[in-house]
C-alpha cells in the first residue's frame, strides 16, 4: 500500500493540485536524462509487478475471506438456529422448571400438611405406646390373677362339697327350727289350757271352801238330810241344794290334771 502511494504521488500531475488550477511557474526545468527514465520505469515496472501480486494475493485473500465470510454466515445462521432452539428448549425447560416449582411448591404445602400430621401421629404412638406400656402391666396383673384362678378353681369341687354339706346342715337345722316353732305353739296352747283348768280349780275350790265353811257352822248328827252317809265309802255331805260333796278320789282328782299333761311328752328332735 506504501508503493501503491508512492506511484500515485509520482503518475501525479505535479502541475495540478486538488483544486484543478494551474500553480505559478515561476522557471523551467531541464528533462531528465534516458537513464534516470529507465530506471524509474524498471522501478515502477517492479513496483506494478509487486503491486500485481499483491493485488492477485488480496484477490485471493478476498475470495478465501468470502468463503470463510460465507461460511461464518453459514455456521452464524446455523448458530442462530441452534440458539433458536436453545432459546425454545430453554423456554420450555423453564416452563417445565416452573410446572416443577409450582409442583413442589404445593408438595410443600401438602408436606407441612403432612407433617402435621405425622406430629400428631408421632404424638399418637407415644401416647399408644404409654397405653401399651399400661396395658402390659395390667396383662402381667390379669395373667397372675388368672393363674390364682386356677388354683383357686382346683379347690371349687372340694368348696362345692362343704357348700353341698352346709345346705344338709342348713335344711336340718330350718326342720328343727321348725319343729320347736310347732312344739313351742303347741306348748303355748298347753299352758292356755292348763290356766284355764287352774282356774276353773281354784272356783272350785273356793267353791268348796264356802261350802265346808256352812257344813263346820251345822250340827253333826247320824242320818238325816244333814248327815253322813256311813254305808258309803265317799262320805258325802249333802249340801242344802241338793249336791253331794264328797271327798275327791283318785280317778276324780285325776280328771283335774289330766288336761294338757299328756301332750307335753313328745319326742324331740335331735339337733345336728
Amino acid at each position: 500500500m506504501s508503493g501503491r502511494d508512492r506511484y500515485h504521488r509520482e503518475v501525479q500531475d505535479p502541475y495540478h493540485d486538488r483544486r484543478r488550477f494551474t500553480p505559478e511557474r515561476p522557471f523551467l526545468r531541464a528533462p531528465p536524462p534516458p537513464s534516470s527514465l529507465l530506471e524509474d520505469l524498471q522501478m515502477q515496472e517492479s513496483e506494478i509487478r509487486r503491486l500485481l501480486n499483491d493485488n492477485h494475493r488480496l484477490a485471493d485473500d478476498r475470495v478465501l475471506l468470502e468463503r470463510e465470510l460465507g461460511a461464518a454466515k453459514e455456521e452464524l445462521h446455523r448458530l442462530n438456529l441452534t440458539i433458536s432452539d436453545l432459546r425454545a428448549e430453554q423456554d420450555l425447560q423453564s416452563r417445565e422448571f416452573s410446572e416443577k416449582r409450582h409442583k413442589l411448591e404445593g408438595d410443600i404445602r401438602a408436606m407441612e400438611s403432612y407433617k402435621k400430621e405425622a406430629s400428631q401421629l408421632r404424638g399418637e404412638v407415644q401416647k399408644l405406646s404409654e397405653i401399651k406400656r399400661e396395658l402390659s402391666g395390667d396383662v402381667q396383673i390379669l395373667r397372675k390373677d388368672l393363674v390364682k384362678l386356677q388354683s383357686d378353681n382346683k379347690q371349687i369341687p372340694g368348696l362345692r362339697a362343704e357348700v353341698e354339706d352346709m345346705q344338709k346342715e342348713l335344711m336340718h337345722a330350718r326342720g328343727a327350727i321348725d319343729y320347736e316353732k310347732k312344739e313351742k305353739f303347741e306348748l303355748i296352747e298347753q299352758r292356755q289350757i292348763m290356766e284355764k283348768n287352774m282356774v276353773s280349780m281354784a272356783r272350785e275350790v273356793e267353791k268348796l271352801r264356802a261350802e265346808l265353811a256352812t257344813v263346820d257352822s251345822r250340827p253333826w248328827g247320824f242320818g238325816g238330810s244333814y248327815g253322813m252317809n256311813l254305808g258309803t265309802m265317799d262320805g258325802a255331805y249333802r249340801g242344802s241344794y241338793g249336791e253331794t260333796d264328797g271327798f275327791l278320789g283318785s280317778s276324780e282328782r285325776s280328771q283335774y290334771y289330766s288336761h294338757g299333761s299328756g301332750s307335753q311328752k313328745k319326742p324331740r328332735l335331735d339337733r345336728h
